[in-house]
């Protein structure tokens, strides 16, 4: 298969994961999903820097989801990159941190892929979002974070943060 059609197919199954779990659901948005599929395959494959076995490395880029309804891309990209479940003592659980049942079970009650994402409810969850915007504030706030770890930590020839 040419590099074209795996990432073809793998942005389809980004929409359709979407499009699924929002049928089933009988609640959520899919348009979002479906539209922003192809930028959040890009961001995820050939601009972040992240470990899907170890979802909590301090050097990781964040994705935070700001607008929260549209959060079956984040339910869909976890589980296709396999993405691990950490507890809150940052140990790796040996699971997956969404799984397909999860996503079956898109925002039912209890589901690891509620409507909104929450914070340590998931690995890989960087912040709960819940008004519009906030997400961005949030973003710019963790940048500023990194930035000034970089500047306390990193050494010449040796970056901890980048």
């Amino acid at each position: 298969m040419s590099d074209d059609k795996l990432t073809q197919l793998a942005i389809n199954t980004i929409r359709t994961l979407s499009i699924d779990a929002v049928q089933a659901a009988q609640s959520g948005h899919p348009g979002t999903p479906m539209a922003l599929a192809p930028l959040v395959y890009t961001i995820w494959n050939r601009v972040m820097r992240f470990d899907p076995q170890d979802p909590i490395w301090p050097n990781r880029d964040r994705f935070v989801l700001s607008n929260g309804h549209a959060s079956m891309l984040l339910w869909s990209v976890l589980h296709l990159t396999q993405t691990q479940a950490v507890n809150a003592n940052h140990e790796n659980l040996g699971r997956p941190s969404v799984s397909l049942d999860d996503i079956r079970r898109f925002r039912q009650i209890d589901s690891r892929a509620p409507g909104h994402p929450e914070y340590h409810w998931v690995s890989d969850v960087e912040a709960t979002t819940g008004p519009l915007g906030q997400g961005v504030a949030t973003s710019v706030g963790m940048a500023i974070a990194e930035k000034w770890l970089a500047d306390r930590y990193n050494k010449p020839d040796f970056e901890v943060f980048g």
